[in-house]
């Protein structure tokens, strides 16, 4: 390995070198940014504007570049002229300039003039030639040179490429996808020096086939994004809203370079921009930089928001329409992936048709590429789940529609197949991917025309695996407990959403059981797949036992929700949670209440109960009193209301952290609470931390007392609610919910400054939690979530 990346320098202070050098910061890695100086610089202004302009306006972006804007501290701004001698102190220096070759080379002489000679360099550059760059370069400076190719927005896309040249050291590129993976979190592929590398150019090539066949099929532009979202495994923004994101431009010159450089290409002819997309260019409808693209926001006569369309041939905008194929409604009743886009190939409709023609080209056309821009359909799988926000890859799409099937319909349609996947298919393998004896992952090996390991991180704990190799100890209908080694069981959930309900904590009870009988060391609570650690409590199941009038059977489920929490934070053996992506209401109780929580560095964490016209009641009004008044050292005289007010504030507004350090300064992680940015590593941090906590000899904490401000206090709080509502902000009802939380955040009816104990507070909770399930406007609001998806303001 070469020498380990403590500093980084960033050159170029636009948007991806603002971007990079945020999350090098959300990692805690410090960085220098630099920029020239502006030649029309103001008298008095500092000549590093350009790099302190690029600090700030990363700190302004939406969404956030930052875990937390304090962050920024540890961005340098610099400049070109005045600190060159910053630039040894740095062990990695990435180039983030303008794509001009020209522009980079000077660069690059600039860098050689004052690196140190140890000190790994790389380009961000989105596809121009490694080779070509390396040119101008000294021989020793090429050995630590190479790709590093971020996504934009680079805190959010996971997808990091490497490329590396003919003389690049072996170890600079150990070094640098270590870096990328264990330090940034990152998904790191390595590709080759080709135009666009392993994502865009697959990418670019499914974008060009949507406009090669839509014509022929008559589809419109919210035709295509109704058929290439979700229902065939793609992001939301699917294909022309993408496009508006990216930047309609962006993707007319990323067209041009795959066309110019890649005279062999067999789709060559694909790559070229359409006559339509050039007249929009011109007119500068380039997508959301300019305010209209494909589509168009505007207003209708009545002042309502409305989504324009743009229609290709004519240029004109017109309302966007909703788009019905009986292809598109049966993969919406698929619960997985697969069965959806099964459901929409296999379907009879012209969108079925049109999507079997795309992906038809598109999985024939990645194949191809094999060893153009990869060795592997690893690593054009990964690339395209996380650069493009693909739910499968190519080849993990041939696998879920039939690798067989699929080539006898593609041969039908007099489309040639690449031999090696004919071959694979002779040799009896009938997938790309398979299990092998033990359980482990393999995929066709184009280059040896054989079985090989998918490559994992050794850090890498993936309950798929685990699940395939016989390590289930328990399951029900929706969660799991799992043997992740070491004397260590892990519990995952799997409802919808990870929503908690009767069976996950059945599943927890007899979890925490197996701790106190001994059979295991400590317990680690995590999932893996879609988008939340869990969204919170199983509404539906509220609602329907408040309409039918079972309050004893409400009464005893949030009981037992309360005690077995309870008893996870108290287990003599320990818990250890770990919370990612949506972690919200019942989910955020679940993983505050634990001996320690390994978080996700993406974390979107709140108590958000008021929303259904309810307040926590599994601990969370508890265990949020807990964060803000029990680390004060007992013996200390002082006054609750700020930190009632404070924590209160938390739950009664709804506020969800946008970050795990974001959580963390807002009291839904402890200080001693530890981040992971690596998804695929966070169950393996979570139970290495469990064991660290074993081999300290780990006990439980105390149980803590409270002092709460009562009634004097909750009318400070009114006084809020009062003025919330006097200005619009808050409804009746808001109002009603915020007054009984109040009333269990300050104690009730006592005087002030009495002391609770914890049962106390959760016998509140219960109580306020059962009067609002009585109220109507509570159960209008929880349906209206079920039904809309979003809150009713009653």
């Amino acid at each position: 390995m070469a020498n380990p990346i403590k500093k980084v320098a960033v050159l170029g202070a636009g948007v991806m070198g603002q971007g990079i050098a945020a999350h090098l910061a959300n990692a805690g890695v410090p960085s220098v940014l630099y920029d020239i100086v502006p030649r029309d610089l103001p008298e008095g202004a500092p000549r590093s504007k350009l790099a302190i302009d690029g600090i700030a306006n990363a700190r302004k972006l939406k969404p956030a570049a930052f875990y937390k804007p304090s962050l920024a501290e540890l961005i340098t701004p610099a400049n070109y002229e005045d600190d060159g001698a910053l630039l040894a102190e740095c062990d990695l220096i990435i180039e983030a300039v303008v794509e001009n070759i020209k522009i980079k080379n000077i660069v690059f002489d600039w860098v050689e003039k004052n690196r140190r000679p140890d000190s790994i360099v790389a380009t961000n550059t989105s596809g121009l030639s490694l080779k070509a760059m390396a040119a101008e370069m000294s021989p020793e400076m090429r050995k630590y040179f190479l790709v590093m190719h971020f996504f934009n927005p680079v805190r959010y896309m996971r997808l990091l490429e490497l490329v590396v040249g003919e003389d690049t050291l072996p170890e600079v590129a150990d070094t640098v996808a270590e870096f990328g993976r264990g330090v940034l979190g990152k998904g790191v592929v390595f590709g080759k020096d080709t135009p666009n590398f392993i994502a865009n150019r697959i990418g670019t090539f499914g974008i060009v086939s949507v406009f090669h066949h839509m014509a022929a099929f008559g589809m419109s532009v919210e035709a295509v994004d109704a058929i290439f979202g979700p229902a065939m495994g793609r992001p939301k923004s699917a294909v022309f809203r993408t496009a508006d994101l990216v930047g309609n431009d962006t993707l007319a010159h990323v067209i041009e370079t795959v066309h110019d450089g890649c005279p062999d290409d067999e789709m060559r002819d694909r790559f070229v921009v359409p006559d339509w997309l050039k007249r929009m260019v011109e007119e500068g409808a380039t997508g959301d930089k300019a305010g209209y693209g494909f589509y168009k926001k505007s207003r209708d006569d009545k002042g309502k928001r409305v989504i324009l369309v743009r229609n290709l041939e004519t240029g004109e905008y017109a309302p966007k329409g909703k788009p019905r194929y009986d292809s598109l409604g049966k993969a919406r009743n698929q619960e997985s992936v697969k069965g959806k886009v099964r459901a929409v190939l296999n379907g009879k409709d012209d969108a079925a048709r049109f999507a079997w023609a795309v992906t038809a080209d598109t999985l024939i056309y990645s194949a191809n590429r094999i060893p153009e821009i990869a060795d592997d359909i690893v690593n054009i799988d990964r690339s395209m789940r996380w650069g493009f926000g693909w739910e499968m890859g190519p080849f993990e799409t041939w696998d879920a529609i039939g690798v067989a099937d699929s080539v006898a319909r593609m041969k039908a349609d007099g489309l040639s197949v690449p031999a090696w996947v004919e071959e694979m298919l002779a040799s009896g393998r009938e997938s790309f991917y398979a299990r092998d004896a033990q359980g482990r992952l393999t995929y066709w090996d184009k280059l040896t025309s054989s079985e090989k390991l998918v490559p994992m991180s050794e850090s890498w704990l993936i309950l798929k695996d685990l699940k395939a190799q016989g390590k289930v100890v328990a399951k029900n209908p929706s969660a799991e407990l799992y043997d992740l080694g070491d004397g260590v069981l892990g519990l995952s959930f799997r409802s919808k959403m990870n929503a908690l309900d009767d069976d996950i904590i059945r599943l927890y009870i007899q979890a925490l059981d197996e701790l106190d009988a001994g059979r295991w060391e400590a317990l680690v609570i995590g999932n893996q797949g879609g988008t939340a650690f869990s969204a919170g409590a199983n509404i539906m199941m509220v609602a329907m036992a408040a309409m039918q009038g079972n309050w004893d059977e409400l009464s005893t489920m949030i009981e037992t929700l309360q005690t077995t929490l309870q008893r996870a934070k108290y287990s003599e053996r320990p818990v250890v949670t770990a919370p990612w992506g949506l972690t919200l209401g019942g989910g955020a109780e679940v993983a505050m209440q634990s001996a320690h929580t390994q978080a996700a560095g993406e974390l979107y964490m709140g108590l958000v109960e008021v929303g259904v016209g309810l307040i926590p009641a599994g601990g969370g009004c508890k265990e949020m009193l807990a964060r803000y008044l029990g680390d004060i050292p007992e013996g200390t005289d002082y006054d609750p209301n700020p930190f009632v007010q404070a924590a209160y504030k938390n739950i009664a507004l709804a506020k969800v952290a946008t970050s795990a350090e974001e959580a963390r300064s807002m009291g839904y992680l402890r200080p001693s609470d530890r981040l992971t940015l690596d998804p695929d590593q966070l169950i393996y941090d979570a139970k290495r931390a469990a064991l660290g906590l074993v081999q300290a000899g780990y006990k439980p904490p105390h149980k803590r007392r409270f002092k709460l401000p009562g009634a004097s206090g909750r009318a400070a709080i009114e006084l809020f609610l009062y003025q919330m509502h006097e200005g619009g902000y808050a409804t009746d009802h808001d109002v009603t919910v915020g007054k009984r939380l109040a009333y269990v955040m300050t104690g009730g009816d006592v005087p002030a400054n009495t002391w609770f104990e914890e049962d106390q507070i959760l016998e509140l909770e219960r109580e306020a939690f059962l009067s609002l399930c009585g109220e109507q406007k509570t159960i209008d609001r929880i349906q209206h979530m079920l039904m809309k998806g979003k809150p009713l303001r009653n």
